[in-house]
């Protein structure tokens, strides 16, 4: 049992003792099952109310993990109030309805004899707050925590307010479980998290929801429900709309439901029918003013579903930033361009809180998937704060994966010194547990980069690609295959990026950063170390095409074209054809290949995942074998267009059947390769990961039809 863990029993044992000094002292055997409560609240406090049980008194556990704050009644009417981190009660920042509320006998003390009054019992318990994340499992067959939820909880629990319950369908949770949460448990308040996809998962919830006699207060957050803003208010008038990360804006939804401000003050929400004075119009609809919080100041979560995200073979997911430097086209996010990175001197409690599950599932890679659209950022602090976040990763054990711009390697503004710099640090980077990092590379092609708004070209992605793979960097690459706007020359030029060999070159380990800088510049030396391996063997996802999402500057672009139609709530986009009818065919059975081996290949990338050495690198082989498939699809997409006139529009259907066929063929090819890959990286699995593959595998290998899921993970 970790020393943090240890001691934070210490302190509970003591509270109870000296809140209750007839009852039965906490053994071995209870502290060995109240460890793993620790990161739960409403499981420490069911836990011990049993163990009080016959006790008079009442229990509360609030705060957060990092500050967990238990509230022990004594017999005598008075209460205990223990901070289980050790900290003095003083140093808490209490919340403003404490005052007169709370009184500490011992401030000054992490344990103190304590009044509280009723209210004070009252709000410590309401409201009841339910959190729910959706899911489609049969598209994403392994979990990843989640983040989301998680981190509003702990904004929620910061206020000492109501209690919170976290619900998951990746984690066994069903809609029909959920269903029931709400029409049985009559929550207060239920937030719901959704992302693309999710659409008809919040529709059947805000349904039960709101018919309820006496609806709880709903707030629906996440990517999606963003972009559906208008749709969704306009279906459920009483709906609150969370537009930003969310901390903020539940912190204002407790205290609006306990009457401490009016609905308009709650930050961040968008909703039906506000009153004048507040925010921006949409319609009827306003906008409550920007959120005031910093964002960057506690942006980490809390860890109750991590233990059962492990049970179901998932991985462990953490944010040290939020925003990005830049404003791409295809982002409806209101904060592109906006940048702001959490110290990572806030991290050390957290890695370790996070180990101490970790210990608990030996079987996990110790990896933390580090969910920032861009951990490096700006400034000029950028390189020795993200070196400094990788040395307290390092020094806590953990390997890392997370996700950065290209131009964080290669910019066409700075000398020669700044790439040597930039080298080094991605080298050491690497020495200090960097696992992969997602660069968004989206296009080789200039005419294409402009219309996405990259503020990149194409020479600076190849030569960033070149650096990296000479310095030995594990990368994954996102691409946009298709677009609306493109032409076929633009197409072809694609086609050629991702097939280009003097891109990923050897690692040149014993090389000074200077020379590879240079030599990425040098046709001579890149032809003499090239790796001989196509660039589309390290794109993540393979033929991802465009989706003008709600908000976009491109659904703009698109729209001034004449190409857009009406509004896909499920995907948080609008219908659009594309310039060339030849191209949308292709993209249209592009994704139908995307959609029909997605699972599959979600999941050899949540495997490789968790796994490590020679089992990671198995699957990660066996996902090249897809990347190849996809690559000769674009190929022959390519040539079936070529056969067909622009101008011929109504030779639609024919092209469509002669893509349909190439496709028949390739997946029959690849039926046969993926039955002797799959069942080779079986072999280097454990009984439960090979048992999950198997399933998968059988599902994909029964497919015959080329049905669109809308499932996909581009940054479009």
């Amino acid at each position: 049992m970790a020393d943090t863990t240890t001691a934070a029993l210490d302190r509970l044992a003591r509270a109870v003792t000296t809140a209750h000094p007839a009852s039965r002292p906490l053994t071995g055997a209870d502290r060995t099952a109240l460890a793993p409560l620790l990161t739960s609240p409403n499981d420490l406090r069911a836990r011990l109310q049993a163990h009080l049980d016959g006790t008079p008194g009442r229990v509360r556990v609030s705060g957060t993990l990092d500050r967990r704050l238990l509230l022990l009644e004594r017999p005598d009417g008075g209460w205990v109030a223990a901070d289980l981190s050790g900290a003095e009660h003083a140093s808490r920042h209490w919340p403003r309805w404490s005052e007169g509320h709370i009184q500490l006998n011992t401030p000054d003390s992490w344990l103190s004899h304590a009044e509280l009054t009723e209210t004070a019992v009252y709000r410590l318990t309401r409201p009841d707050v339910h959190l729910m994340a959706l899911y489609h499992p049969e598209f994403f067959p392994l979990p990843r925590f989640p983040l989301g939820i998680s981190d509003v909880a702990r904004a929620a629990r910061s206020t000492l307010t109501g209690t919170v319950t976290l619900s998951d369908m990746q984690l066994g949770i069903t809609v029909e479980d959920l269903l029931q949460q709400l029409t049985t448990g009559a929550p207060d308040i239920v937030g719901i998290s959704a992302t693309f996809g999710q659409h008809d998962l919040m529709l059947q919830l805000l349904d039960a929801a709101f018919a309820l006699p006496s609806p709880p207060l709903v707030v629906a957050g996440g990517s999606l429900t963003a972009r559906n803003e208008r749709l969704l208010l306009e279906r459920y008038p009483h709906l609150l709309v969370a537009r930003g990360g969310g901390e903020a804006t539940i912190e204002g939804v407790l205290a609006h439901w306990h009457g401490d401000i009016p609905r308009e003050e709650i930050p961040g929400i968008g909703y039906t029918g506000a009153p004048h004075g507040g925010g921006m119009t949409i319609g009827r609809r306003r906008t409550a003013k920007p959120v005031a919080r910093d964002t960057a100041s506690d942006i980490l979560p809390e860890l109750d579903l991590l233990p059962a995200t492990f049970s179901h073979h998932g991985v462990a997911q953490l944010e040290t930033s939020r925003g990005c430097t830049n404003t791409c086209s295809f982002c409806p996010r209101g904060h592109k361009g906006l940048w702001a990175g959490a110290s990572p001197g806030q991290l050390p409690w957290i890695l370790d809180e996070l180990g101490q599950v970790f210990d608990r599932y030996p079987g996990i890679s110790r990896t933390l998937y580090l969910v920032d659209e861009e951990i490096i950022g700006g400034g000029d602090d950028a390189v020795s704060r993200v070196l400094e976040l990788a040395r307290t990763l390092h020094e806590a054990g953990f390997a890392w994966e997370s996700s950065c711009r290209i131009d964080q390697t290669v910019r066409t503004d700075q000398d020669e010194a700044w790439h040597v710099e930039r080298a080094r640090m991605w080298r050491t980077l690497v020495d200090l547990g960097l696992r992969r990092m997602l660069f968004g590379v989206e296009s080789g092609v200039d005419s294409i980069l402009t219309r996405f708004n990259k503020e990149t070209t194409a020479e600076q992605n190849a030569l960033a690609i070149r650096t990296l793979s000479a310095l030995d960097v594990p990368t994954r690459y996102t691409y946009i295959t298709f677009d609306p706007l493109m032409s076929l020359d633009e197409l072809k030029a694609t086609h050629a990026f991702q097939g280009r060999t003097d891109l990923l070159l050897r690692p040149q380990p014993g090389l000074d950063p200077r020379d590879i800088v240079r030599g990425a510049r040098d046709e001579e030396w890149v032809a003499a170390h090239t790796a001989d391996r196509p660039l589309h063997t390290g794109i993540s996802y393979m033929l991802v095409s465009m989706e003008c999402l709600i908000g976009a500057a491109y659904t703009r672009q698109a729209s001034a074209a004449g190409l857009t139609g009406q509004p896909e709530p499920l995907m948080g986009r609008v219908a659009c054809r594309y310039r060339d009818w030849r191209i949308g065919v292709a993209s249209g059975w592009a994704q139908r290949w995307v959609d029909r081996h997605f699972a599959l290949d979600y999941t050899f990338k949540s495997l490789e995942k968790v796994l490590d050495g020679s089992p990671r690198h198995a699957v990660r082989q066996t996902r090249v074998v897809l990347k190849d498939a996809a690559y000769d699809v674009l190929g022959d997409v390519i040539d079936a267009i070529e056969q067909y006139d622009l101008e011929r529009p109504e030779h639609q259907a024919a092209l469509s059947a002669r893509i349909e066929e190439a496709l028949e063929a390739r997946v029959g090819m690849l039926r046969d390769r993926m039955a002797t890959t799959a069942a080779e990286v079986g072999r280097h699995l454990s009984v439960e990961h090979a048992a999950t593959l198997a399933r998968e595998h059988a599902r994909w290998a029964a497919a015959t039809s080329w049905e669109l899921i809308n499932a996909g993970e581009s940054c479009a």
